[in-house]
Formats: C-alpha cells, structure tokens, sequence
C-alpha cells in the first residue's frame, strides 16, 4: 500500500473512534429521566450499546462487518436518540 492510502485508513480509525467515543460521552452526560421521557430506550441500555460499539470498534477493522455494526450503533444515538433527549431536556436544535 501506498503511503496515502495509508494515511487514509488512519483517518477514517480514528475518525470512527472519535465518533464513537463522542456518543459514548453524550449518552453519559444525560440525564436518566429523559431517556424515558423521551420514550428511547433507558440510560443503561444507551451506554451499554454505545459502550460497547467502542470497545468492540476499537479492536476490530473498520471496514469489517463487526467494524461498521459499531460504527452503525453509535450514529443511530447520535442521530435519532441525542436529538430527542436534547429537546426533552430543553436543549432544542440550535441550528435552525
């Protein structure tokens, strides 16, 4: 391989971790009555998924199977669940 697709790869690992990581930490940081009240699954289930899709993504290649459910589990928190925890918190959506 050459040295740019190497440097690609890279990328693309740690931008996965980073995601990874980042969901890991938003779904800690809320609180646990608004996982509920936001009728998503509760707090301990969202860390555990997303907890896990780190620790599995961080041992496994990102382009693999394993890789891309993990990745997968950590945008569906970021993308669906965040959100609606957010606006059950008050914290709305700031970019509009």
């Amino acid at each position: 391989m050459d040295i740019l697709t190497v440097l690609l790869l890279q990328v693309v690992t740690y931008g996965c971790l980073a995601l990874q990581a980042w969901a890991l930490l938003d779904a800690a940081v809320r609180p646990t009555a608004a996982y509920t009240a936001a009728e998503k699954l509760t707090k301990p289930a969202w860390l555990a998924i997303t907890g896990g899709a780190l620790a599995v993504g961080a041992f496994t290649d990102r382009i693999g199977l394993f890789g891309l459910v993990t990745l997968v589990a950590s945008i569906v928190y970021l993308v669906d669940v965040r959100p609606a925890v957010r606006a059950v918190q008050g914290g709305g959506n700031r970019w509009s």
